[in-house]
């Protein structure tokens, strides 16, 4: 640590409570925290906040240095049809709905090679749960992509589709996925966790997968060699408690495994779901708890999971921005398409250029890096393009594509 960072550290400490000061000294002694010091975090205020949020970014500069990374990605989402009922969801349809579709093998290379040719090298595929679907499409799907475009690594199906597809086929859980690793899959997009409670998934969605299930699903893709990301969603129902819980949980499976590349918590978007409507969770999460989640997520990871992302299309440029100097240190992905959010009403956009993010990035003092879906990095920006210097700052919605016959869903790429 430099000597201002010291200094930055030794000065937040001494401003803050006595207990927050003893749990954020051991956390920069290398010490993995409890759950009574996360719980002790999770609720800092003040002060004790602004020392939490020092420490974070003080922790990521020692972890993985000044760069912030992105990926340049595109989300395929083949269906909006799902009948799972997530009381989060503001996006899903009956298998009847005038909205309603679903994109053929055929209509997924094509955007799979679209994206290739524009410069992608991720695709994130996730679709909702119609109950008419070949368990094997899954795999169909990786097949075709794999044979169009060989080099675009696939990230792909969240842990709730590789339980139905399971299901579906009939295949043991570990032969399944062996099976999908086999024909292309790159990684495992670490979504439909939510809260890993099961009081609190009882109240978000009754049908999602139990915790020990995601557990089971998340474990298994590590131990076969197929690296997944983690994520958390927060600012409906749950308390600082589950936040804890969550993040502890996460952090023994990577004790166990090594396979998580990464963690990102996710901003709830309430305004259209049913379940903020019906008045069962509050209006999403303030500022300080944006900040509050980032920080206590690095130090309560340090030493587990190096890398924290932000999600610039729940939090918009102006929060991840703060969030990226509060211990995270990825920028997401390009993205191309997004609109589950949208459809809970986010107002950001669904394309953020390359050369947006690292003009964005610059802007806070920070180096932007191009990387690997696995965080390998392809391009450091150490000094600016002519490209990258845009004169005005970066509107509220930036859309790219539009879709001639249906919404795209998207999860994000996580």
């Amino acid at each position: 640590m430099s000597t201002a960072a010291q200094l930055g550290v030794s000065a937040a400490l001494a401003a803050c409570s006595p207990d927050v000061r003893e749990c954020l000294a051991a956390a920069c002694e290398g010490a993995h925290l409890s759950f009574e010091q996360g719980l002790r975090l999770a609720t800092a205020e003040g002060p004790s906040l602004e020392a939490l949020i020092t420490v974070a970014d003080a922790l990521r500069r020692e972890t993985v240095g000044d760069a912030i990374t992105y990926v340049v990605n595109r989300n395929i989402n083949f269906t909006n049809v799902c009948f799972v009922g997530c009381s989060f969801c503001g996006f899903a349809r009956g298998a009847g709905a005038p909205d309603a579709y679903s994109l053929s093998a055929e209509d997924v290379v094509r955007k799979a090679r679209e994206a290739w040719e524009r410069g992608a090298t991720e695709v994130c595929i996730q679709g909702g749960l119609p109950r008419d679907l070949d368990g094997f499409f899954y795999r169909d799907i990786l097949r075709a992509i794999k044979l169009a475009v060989p080099a675009m690594h696939v990230h792909a199906f969240s842990p709730m589709e590789f339980s139905y597809g399971a299901d579906k086929t009939g295949m043991p859980l570990r032969d399944y996925l062996r099976m999908m690793k086999d024909e292309g899959l790159g990684s495992i997009p670490g979504t439909a966790a939510e809260i890993l409670d099961d009081r609190v998934r009882q109240q978000l969605s009754p049908n999602k997968l139990p915790v020990a299930r995601w557990v089971e699903i998340i474990t298994a893709a590590h131990e076969l060699g197929i690296p997944t990301t983690s994520t958390m969603m927060y600012g409906h129902v749950e308390e600082p408690a589950d936040w804890v819980r969550h993040i502890l949980l996460l952090r023994s499976i990577q004790k166990r495994t090594g396979g998580f590349t990464e963690f990102v918590p996710l901003g709830f978007i309430h305004e259209k779901t049913r379940l903020y409507k019906h008045g069962g969770a509050r209006a999403g999460a303030q500022r300080e708890d944006h900040l509050r989640v980032h920080a206590l997520s690095r130090v309560l990871l340090h030493g587990a999971i190096r890398n924290l992302q932000v999600s610039w299309v729940k939090l918009g440029f102006a929060m991840s921005l703060e969030c990226l100097k509060s211990g995270a240190n990825d920028f997401s992905g390009t993205l191309m398409e997004e609109s589950i959010s949208k459809a809970a009403g986010a107002n950001f956009g669904e394309f953020v250029p390359p050369e947006e993010f690292r003009r964005m990035i610059r802007s806070i003092g920070r180096i932007p890096a191009e990387r690997s879906t696995t965080y390998k990095i392809r391009r450091l920006f150490e000094s600016p393009k002519a490209s990258d210097a845009l004169e005005s700052p970066a509107p509220a919605s930036l859309p790219l594509m539009q879709e001639k016959s249906h919404q795209p869903y998207a999860e994000g790429a996580y």
